[in-house]
């Protein structure tokens, strides 16, 4: 309670001392006239810049997010299929020549996947804008009608006959294959018989060696000839895949390029590579038509080729390539 007058004692003719205003201890507040007093501004925050874990997690993002994206594309379950050609040269030097060799190839790196089936040379099947007439001549006809149609029109006598839809291929000179294999330091066959004209056991084969075991046909027939195209590539696959030819690389797939022709995109090549790798050399499913699924038959014009029987062909492929 504030006091309201004096307590010192008064003369009763004297006059009462001035009374002290309660209020007059109190600072004045001087008020402007006409200006409404603001309220004094609150600092404005400053913002947090990103600490040190911060920095981490947008660098983690930029380094680990195209690798993400790269792996699940590696890993999309989709089939990659395509045809393996080997030709050889006409004398001109173009490529109007017969497929002695044809492989169709389907890879899945998720699975992973690796399924090849041989093609015999002599089947008999019909070709558009040809007839009837052995599946290695639809390379030569079309390549002969216009130069570097021949891999599509095997594409399509495959897609017509097989029911298989393949969009890529790779086209490989025979030539040039042994150079890819020399560039590698050759290939190890471990043969379990006879084969190619060359004992059972152990060998190191050069290129030029290789190329003369995969086409062999002293005493066998188109059917042991396509099981040693296959021996070779698999020996080729797991020389690829030994650590201690990896140095040698760089200059295989410099040859390599050199004589194979493809349209297979830049980007499908890691897919294939990684399917390779994850299956390793035992865990391709590789196959061939064999006798059994074929009728020896001999045309008017005296050649003998191969009547293919498709009621024991159709289940084979449904099995290996999931139609």
């Amino acid at each position: 309670m504030y006091p309201t007058q004096s307590n010192t004692p008064t003369h009763p003719d004297l006059p009462p001392p001035p009374q002290e205003d309660a209020l007059a201890h109190y600072q004045p507040i001087r008020v402007a006239q006409g200006k409404p007093v603001q309220p004094p501004k609150s600092p404005r925050p400053r913002a947090r810049r990103p600490g040190c874990a911060g920095c981490l997690g947008i660098l983690a993002a930029a380094l680990f997010g195209p690798l993400l994206v790269l792996a699940v594309f590696f890993f999309l379950p989709y089939p990659t299929r395509m045809v393996l050609l080997g030709v050889d040269r006409a004398a001109d030097g173009s490529y109007t020549g017969r497929t002695d060799t044809i492989m169709f190839i389907q890879v899945n790196p998720l699975k992973p996947d690796v399924s090849m089936l041989s093609i015999p040379r002599d089947l008999w099947v019909p070709i558009e804008g040809v007839g009837e007439n052995r599946i290695n001549t639809a390379h030569f006809f079309a390549e002969a009608n216009q130069p570097g149609s021949g891999p599509q029109a095997v594409l399509q006598v495959i897609r017509y006959n097989f029911g298989l839809r393949a969009n890529y291929y790779a086209r490989v000179r025979f030539d040039g294959f042994k150079e890819v294999i020399d560039a590698l330091g050759g290939i190890d066959l471990n043969l379990a018989e006879d084969q190619g004209g060359l004992p059972a056991g152990k060998h190191h084969l050069n290129g030029e060696e290789a190329l003369a075991f995969a086409r062999d046909r002293k005493g066998t027939d188109d059917f042991f000839r396509m099981n040693q195209g296959q021996t070779v590539i698999l020996a080729t696959a797991r020389q690829v895949l030994n650590p201690l030819t990896w140095p040698r690389l760089p200059a295989a797939i410099t040859t390599f390029f050199s004589v194979v022709e493809t349209n297979l995109p830049i980007w499908e090549w890691p897919r294939l590579g990684l399917a390779f790798i994850r299956a390793g050399s035992s865990g391709i499913d590789h196959r061939t038509i064999t006798r059994e699924m074929v009728i020896p038959f001999t045309t008017d014009g005296g050649a003998q080729v191969l009547l293919p029987n498709w009621d024991a062909i159709n289940p084979m492929l449904d099995e290996l390539f999931k139609r």
